[in-house]
């Protein structure tokens, strides 16, 4: 139906390939990116993940290969902040054709609500994995209250 693809249609398509490749770096976490489940947008590093309980909001941090005693975790007037800087090796003597792992400084900021208590948050690493815990006030969690 459609013949054969000739050496010049083959580049063509793969220029389209490249093209929409290219397109879809561009555009990141865009309203026309792919949006699979291990999307981010571009210069999102570390992943995170963030869980809320009447109790606590968790806050995980995937940092594999990062030493967490060079993370910089602050909290101030209600925004989470975790800063640091991931150093990759590169060899000179390779070419490299993608590179997406990505080098250099990070900061990711998190706005939490006001019914967190900024004096009583704990962070903890194991295997590679920040977990920040940061507990309610007491004022703020639900109550039952009770009918006489």
């Amino acid at each position: 139906m459609f013949g054969r693809f000739t050496s010049s249609q083959n580049s063509l398509l793969d220029e389209f390939w490249r093209l929409q490749q290219e397109m879809d770096e561009m555009l990141g976490d865009g309203p026309f990116s792919s949006g699979g489940i291990r999307s981010l947008p571009r210069g999102s590093f570390p992943a995170i993940n963030v869980i809320q309980t009447a109790e606590e909001v968790q806050v995980f941090l995937f940092a594999p290969g990062l030493d967490p005693k060079k993370l910089d975790v602050s909290i101030q007037q209600g925004l989470l902040t975790i800063s640091g800087q991931r150093q990759i090796d590169v060899d000179d003597k390779s070419t490299y054709y993608r590179q997406e792992r990505f080098a250099g400084d990070f900061r990711r900021a998190i706005s939490l609500g006001e019914d967190v208590d900024a004096e009583r948050v704990t962070a903890t690493y194991r295997d590679g994995i920040v977990q920040i815990k940061l507990h309610r006030r007491e004022s703020a969690k639900p109550r039952q209250i009770e009918i006489h």
